[in-house]
């Protein structure tokens, strides 16, 4: 009877987690509306970004071109609780926090050697189509750039 309990218990909590991420406007493939972005010419582009459940945490994966025009991946995973997480693949970064603002907002602080390099504020439209990042940070060579993006569900 313990058993069957203990498996029914974990089987709600795995349905529990998953119905939460799900719900979550964040969730899904975003492809970069590049008619309504406004990015600088030498900084990163993500033409693709993915935020996905990875058991009781996110990953978020982004797809486009660095600085120069190359191609880019990155990979982060960790929770939307405003602690540092690692980056993967990322030279101008190596850490990533989000924390949840509201429903459908996240505030994110990247940084690089635990100072932080940019800030920005990701925004999903109340109709959950569109979604918005505004970024401020510092160049390699330490000028202050901005950028904003927008994004189409797919």
């Amino acid at each position: 009877m313990k058993t069957r309990t203990a498996l029914l218990s974990l089987a709600l909590l795995v349905a529990g987690t998953t119905a939460g991420f799900a719900q979550s406007p964040q969730m899904g493939t975003w492809k970069m509306n590049d008619a309504k972005s406004q990015i600088p010419a030498g900084t990163v582009k993500n033409s693709t970004v993915v935020y996905s459940a990875e058991g009781d945490k996110v990953k978020v994966t982004t797809d486009g071109t660095d600085g120069s025009g190359k191609p880019s991946h990155t990979e982060w995973v960790g929770k939307f609780d405003g602690k540092d997480y690692p980056v993967a693949s990322d030279p101008a970064i190596d850490s990533r926090s989000y924390k949840m603002v509201d429903d459908h907002t996240l505030a994110m602080s990247n940084k690089k050697g635990g100072k932080v390099v940019s800030t920005g504020r990701v925004v999903v439209s109340a109709d959950g189509k569109t979604r918005t990042l505004n970024l401020n940070g510092t160049d390699a060579d330490g000028k202050k750039v901005s950028s904003m993006a927008m994004y189409d569900k797919q």
